[in-house]
């Protein structure tokens, strides 16, 4: 293990050897194309090949080096290793406020998810973030323990001039939080009456508050106070197939919420 150890440090102390690796990997290269490539100088290159024929990582032929297949294999795992920190890195200010009772799927499809978090200037950002996503999209799929005004107000809007498909299942306290404000009330009974939306109640407690947005996947993430912390975003089919999965299983088992239930 150690000298396993030893030679991801050997790669990870040089941005050069991981460069140098990564294009010999590609397709064979010259030593005046890998300087050119690199930007390191020859002597420097000249000591990184050497390196590399020592531990059987390129093969020289006809001028030109190319990775050998342990070479291809160990730039390749280095690689997968730097991409799962950039993931940790990504994900570290936020991950504990993931469902992580949720999530089926292996975190690394959130390597290019949109991280929206609030701040002094932009206290609302999170939710902007969502309102942008739906005020664009033509199918909207919900599942969550809250119903937020904004959202509500524009699913409204976009569902009764016909732009927008809705279905929601929520928990029955975030439909009673809606019924028992008039003003959020009536706006509900309106989006009950849209032809193209469909509102369920489900008696489960829902650990999410997720919106699907034609094929990106929306997730608020609050604390254990329920105060609102980040959310993410991402068009990930991974991420896509457990959000549809997990919408269809509350889904199924919700019952349908009638003006007269209302």
């Amino acid at each position: 293990m150690e000298s396993a150890l030893e030679e991801i440090e050997f790669l990870a102390l040089s941005p050069n050897r991981v460069e140098a690796l990564t294009y010999l990997t590609e397709t064979a290269h010259t030593r005046r194309e890998l300087v050119e490539l690199t930007g390191a100088s020859q002597p420097t290159l000249g000591r990184i090949l050497h390196d590399f024929e020592d531990r059987g990582w390129i093969e020289r032929e006809d001028g030109a080096y190319r990775a050998t297949v342990t070479g291809t294999l160990v730039s390749r795992g280095f690689s997968e290793l730097v991409e799962i920190l950039d993931t940790d890195l990504e994900l570290r200010p936020i991950v504990r406020w993931l469902p992580a009772e949720a999530i089926s799927f292996d975190l690394e499809h959130l390597t290019e998810a949109t991280i929206t978090k609030p701040s002094r200037v932009r206290p609302n950002a999170p939710v902007k973030r969502v309102l942008d996503l739906l005020g664009t999209a033509t199918d909207v799929r919900v599942v969550s323990y809250a119903f937020n005004e904004q959202s509500l107000e524009l699913i409204s809007e976009r569902t009764a001039s016909g732009d927008q498909e809705f279905d929601g299942v929520f928990s029955s306290t975030a439909i009673d939080a809606l019924a028992d404000d008039s003003q959020l009330r009536d706006q509900l009974r309106d989006l009950l009456t849209a032809e193209n939306a469909t509102i369920r109640i489900s008696e489960e407690s829902i650990p999410v508050a997720m919106t699907i947005t034609d094929s990106t996947v929306h997730l608020f993430l609050r604390d254990d106070n329920g105060i609102l912390q980040a959310s993410l975003d991402v068009d990930e089919p991974e991420v896509y197939s457990w959000a549809t999965e997990l919408f269809e299983r509350y889904w199924n088992d919700a019952t349908p919420l009638t003006i007269d239930r209302l």
